[in-house]
């Protein structure tokens, strides 16, 4: 598998935090099954593709007719591009990144997140990785928002593999352009 940013070991960390996060139960595979790695690593490594994968285009998943056009990525204006490097780089000292002062961007959170966690984090039990997590609340909350967003979000970001995080939810997704029948609206 070719990863964008994310390490090997990253890739592996954050696929079991996801676990821990957002543990197989009933219908739902669980965070790692889910893709939250992939999407994790997909987003941090955004601006390796062009145009960068912040923006999926549409107006069709084809899921439910239509062309296919979720995964064209849209390019991004001058603006919003500044605002996604300095949301996911950071701001590196950079003056146009520091108007509003210093960022701390997502790839520094994650890579000094892992960094901190213990050699053998995954070779710890259950509990011992939950306390360690715990222990880094701003990798933590960071990583449970990228982990919901990668389940119960559209695909082509590079989560809810299988549609598996719409499936345990009930959830159908996207259905544009056929859209919801009446009687799936008055029986919702």
């Amino acid at each position: 598998m070719a990863l964008h940013f994310l390490t090997e070991h990253e890739y592996e960390v954050v696929a079991r935090c996801a676990d821990r996060l957002l543990p197989p139960h009933a219908a739902f595979v669980g965070g790692a099954a889910a893709g939250v790695a992939g999407y994790v690593d997909l987003t941090l490594g955004g601006f390796e593709f062009d145009p960068p994968r912040i923006w999926a285009g549409g107006p069709f998943s084809g899921r439910f007719g239509g062309a296919a056009t979720f995964d064209q990525f849209i390019p991004l204006s001058r603006v919003e591009e500044l605002a996604w490097r300095t949301r996911i780089e950071g701001s590196r000292g950079i003056a146009e990144r520091e108007w509003n002062g210093p960022v701390r961007g997502w790839q520094e959170i994650y890579r000094e997140g892992i960094a901190m966690l213990a050699d053998n984090f995954l070779d710890l039990a259950g509990e011992e990785q939950e306390a360690a997590l715990d222990a880094l609340p701003e990798l933590k909350q960071l990583l449970f928002e990228h982990a919901c967003e990668a389940c119960y979000g559209s695909p082509e970001y590079g989560g809810n593999l299988d549609l598996n995080g719409w499936r345990a939810i009930g959830y159908a997704g996207d259905v544009q352009p056929r859209g919801w029948r009446d009687e799936e609206v008055t029986s919702a």
